[in-house]
């Protein structure tokens, strides 16, 4: 078979991917972009062009932007503890020394596996009012029930809680296979130089797993501007709305109330802000310098730099 046919096989192979593609990515994409500069009858499913009032209603309405302080506060307050476990739990189950440190990966990475859906409802039902099982606790101690859904930071909490316990076994294999790769030989003349545990880990360890710092930062800016099943299904409703995020708003408004058109511009404007986050992440945490392209120091006479 010479090797125009073979290349002529070849598309073949990967058209299938594309099709796919097309139709259920690209498409959607396109199709979403101009449903949100037209007003969209449900029953008829006739478009009305109206420019860019949903932009204009999204921006003005300020609701938006309340969506956006709410899930900005539950990622931060589920991405800090996260990352923390994550991080602690990797350098314990890195140590050569450590016994059982196999089980306990696929023991922390199982919650990931737990559909969000489920996740959402047992977190509702740990922390129902009165008769949870939280609540079931606190009453043997003689304290309080606390009603979680009726208080508005509480509520929260409990969302970036479920958040929390989703995700962080998943940090926990980025974290280890970068504490893995980490060369002994450079802990050993560490050791040597006379560094402490506490210098390793920020001289050492973090310095060197910065790449993949980056990577799981980005996507957890990604993937938590994007929650919504758990802020959906914990709670049904929170005094203010206070657990409203921007998913759960494009999705309320284009498929409980109909108004796809103002649901698609809400939708692109979720795109546009998790692009803003994500490239300024990007640029807080790059190398000032780049070691490759820096610029050559002059050499003096005599040898010396």
């Amino acid at each position: 078979m010479n090797s125009k046919k073979r290349n002529r096989y070849a598309y073949f192979y990967i058209a299938p991917f594309f099709i796919v593609f097309l139709i259920f990515s690209l498409f959607p994409i396109l199709y979403s972009f101009v449903l949100s500069f037209c007003n969209m009858d449900v029953l008829s499913g006739k478009f009305t062009f109206i420019g860019v009032e949903n932009y204009k209603r999204m921006i003005e309405s300020g609701y938006f932007f309340q969506t956006i302080l709410n899930t900005l506060l539950i990622w931060i307050m589920s991405i800090i503890p996260q990352l923390t476990i994550a991080f602690v739990l990797s350098l314990i189950l890195s140590n050569k020394w450590f016994r059982g440190k196999f089980l306990l990966r696929n023991l922390y990475y199982f919650p990931n596996l737990v559909t969000p859906v489920t996740i959402g409802l047992l977190f509702g039902a740990l922390f129902s009012y009165p008769g949870g099982a939280v609540n079931n606790i606190i009453s043997t101690f003689g304290l309080q029930a606390v009603d979680f859904q009726n208080n508005p930071m509480l509520a929260r909490i409990v969302i970036a809680i479920a958040i929390c316990w989703k995700n962080f076994g998943f940090n926990i294999i980025y974290f280890t296979a970068g504490i893995n790769s980490i060369s002994e030989e450079v802990m050993e003349a560490a050791e040597v130089d006379g560094a402490s545990s506490w210098q390793k880990i920020t001289r050492i360890t973090i310095p060197l797993m910065k790449p993949i710092l980056i990577y799981v930062m980005v996507t957890s800016i990604i993937g938590g501007l994007q929650m919504f099943d758990e802020s959906h299904l914990v709670f049904k409703s929170v005094p203010g709305d206070a657990t409203w995020t921007m998913v759960k708003y494009m999705y309320e408004s284009a498929f409980v109330r109909f108004q796809f058109g103002y649901g698609a511009a809400v939708a692109y404007g979720i795109f546009v802000i998790i692009a803003i986050f994500s490239v300024f992440s990007l640029l807080v945490t790059r190398d000032k310098k780049d070691d490759y392209g820096s610029k050559p120091k002059k050499i003096r006479k005599g040898g010396k730099a």
